[in-house]
């Protein structure tokens, strides 16, 4: 990346830091830290579990710990066991700290209704835009991919919306049983690999590798939630989906899909997949794509 465009960065997150107040010491009030005021809005009404506040803050355990412990001195949030698990803690807003949320609400719209009116009417719909823009590709840089257990919760669910996704859009339905199997075995080292992507914690997208024979191996189940797309989550989980079939030592990798899925077809070609003959049997496959692994991608810098 250009060494213009850094500087550019920086100093957008600069000017927003000071537009929204977030240098101010009583930023949304009450001399309180700005994290602790974010954790607030956070664990909101609905309350939220300490690992999940972490995951989807990207904070240390130990900074949320300290923050968590502040807002219980100050009577705006208890802890309990989680309701599934007695082991996780969940932290809820107390009375005082659902009127401290309603009025830190109250403030936020203040702050963003003073920061729209410095503008003129014109200008505030370009304002808006970009800023919906700039939301929607930041959310984007934070996509986190990992390796899972195709067993998890997570990956189940990723799966199942796969599925449910296929039976809304092809013509027939779509019966998993018909499908061609992937067992989970089949889809940890060193066999395959199953893959997760996720945006604050939130799972958008999932996919899989798995070895078909000595140095051949099968793309399946790629799936980007419809909250997510248009922000390049595929092509990246396709990179990473083939990273690991390097890593398997995989040189050869296969994919079958429906023509029902053009922009899926067109992903597929656009990074480098050639249609080839029918390799399976899959009754709902109408495009074979085949690829020929070359070096590792240079990594997102």
């Amino acid at each position: 990346m250009r060494a213009d465009q850094i500087a550019q960065v920086r100093q957008f997150n600069r000017l927003v830091t000071q537009r929204v107040g977030a240098l101010d010491d009583h930023f949304l009030g009450r001399g309180r830290p700005l994290g602790a005021s974010r954790l607030l809005f956070e664990i909101g009404e609905r309350g939220a579990d300490l690992r999940e506040l972490r995951r989807r803050l990207g904070l240390d355990a130990g900074y949320v710990s300290r923050l968590i412990k502040a807002l219980i001195k100050e009577g705006l949030i208890r802890l309990a066991p989680g309701p599934g698990d007695q082991r996780v803690r969940t932290a809820r807003l107390t009375a005082r700290g659902r009127r401290e949320m309603r009025e830190l609400d109250d403030r936020s719209d203040r702050l963003a209704a003073g920061l729209l009116s410095a503008v003129s009417p014109t200008q505030r719909d370009r304002l808006v835009a970009a800023m919906a823009e700039v939301h929607r590709l930041l959310r984007a840089a934070g996509l986190v991919i990992e390796r899972v257990d195709p067993a998890t919760p997570a990956a189940r669910w990723c799966v199942a919306q796969y599925f449910t996704e296929l039976d809304r859009r092809f013509p027939t339905g779509f019966d998993p049983a018909a499908s061609l199997p992937a067992d989970d075995r089949d889809l940890m080292p060193p066999r395959g690999a199953f893959l997760l992507a996720a945006i604050d914690g939130k799972t958008v997208a999932g996919g899989c590798v798995k070895t078909t024979a000595p140095r051949v191996g099968s793309l399946k189940r790629m799936w980007v939630a419809e909250s997510a797309r248009g922000l390049g989550i595929g092509r990246r989980m396709l990179e990473a989906l083939e990273d690991q079939a390097r890593a398997l030592g995989i040189t050869t990798v296969r994919l079958e899909t429906n023509k029902t899925l053009q922009e899926a077809i067109a992903l597929y070609r656009s990074a480098g997949y050639r249609d080839v003959a029918a390799f399976n049997a899959d009754p709902y496959a109408t495009h074979w794509f085949e690829k020929r692994l070359g070096r590792a991608r240079e990594p997102h810098r």
